[in-house]
């Protein structure tokens, strides 16, 4: 019996359950860590300027990412990474490039369709609005400055934390137990849910549920996460077209 208690980590179930809370814990702790910290320093007021808010999502990143790379191991020496563990190993090729536009557009037409879906239920609000931080009446250099936060910095460091290291991990640990199939579905599930769940948002949970159900994929034709990351950033650059530039 107390072998079965001090092991019980050990099986992917437990293993699975234990990223997934972890990369939960440490994104949302990062960001309200650095929000609490940044206004304690400089006020409420100047903290929602457009280069502070810059600052504090560029912090939580690298915190997040920090704690989630960094710290498991640690712990335990078999959680370390490898950039190829992160699907950043070699360099971005045309291949990569040539398959940004076609899968945003695949997740487009897979996002429509989920949302259409959830809207027959009364609790979905598809027309919720998402809370960027930045005002939509941003000009010049604050325009700049919020899309190199939207557009650059949050499309590769999400990437790297979910398509990247969780994907990968959650993939190894199953494809020890089931077939490569099945756990390639699982683990794509898995991490396209708990993507949407860090967003604190229904519509847009939906949305970039169906956007990392792509990227997931894209890394297992590739190999590599910069496809995903290329996507990524053309569907955060349409969106901020749109919100930003022309105001719609």
């Amino acid at each position: 019996m107390k072998k079965k208690q001090t092991e019980w980590y050990k099986k992917p179930a437990a293993l699975v359950s234990l990223m997934c809370v972890w990369v939960f814990s440490s994104v949302i702790a990062a960001q309200l860590v650095m929000a609490k910290l940044i206004i304690l320093i400089l006020g409420t007021e100047t903290a929602q300027q457009p280069v502070w808010i810059a600052v504090y999502s560029a912090l939580s990143y690298v915190v997040a990412m920090a704690l989630i790379i960094l710290v498991p191991p640690r712990i335990a020496k078999k959680w370390g990474v490898s950039r190829k563990g992160l699907g950043l190993n070699d360099l971005p090729t045309w291949t990569d490039i040539g398959l940004a536009p076609v899968a945003f557009i695949v997740s487009l037409i897979l996002a429509a369709g989920l949302v259409a879906l959830f809207s027959l239920f009364p609790w979905f609000d598809a027309s919720q609005k998402q809370e960027l931080g930045f005002s939509v009446f941003i000009v010049g250099w604050d325009r700049i400055i919020a899309f190199i936060t939207l557009v650059v910095v949050a499309p590769i460091a999400e990437e790297v934390i979910f398509r990247g290291w969780l994907y990968g991990k959650i993939r190894e640990v199953l494809t020890d137990k089931v077939s490569e199939k099945v756990a390639i579905i699982i683990s794509i599930l898995i991490v396209s849910v708990l993507f949407g769940l860090v967003h604190l948002q229904w519509n847009v949970g939906v949305n970039v549920f169906a956007l990392s159900v792509v990227l997931c994929g894209l890394r297992e034709i590739t190999g590599t996460i910069y496809a995903g990351i290329l996507t990524h950033m053309l569907k955060n650059g349409v969106a901020f077209y749109l919100l930003y530039v022309i105001g719609i």
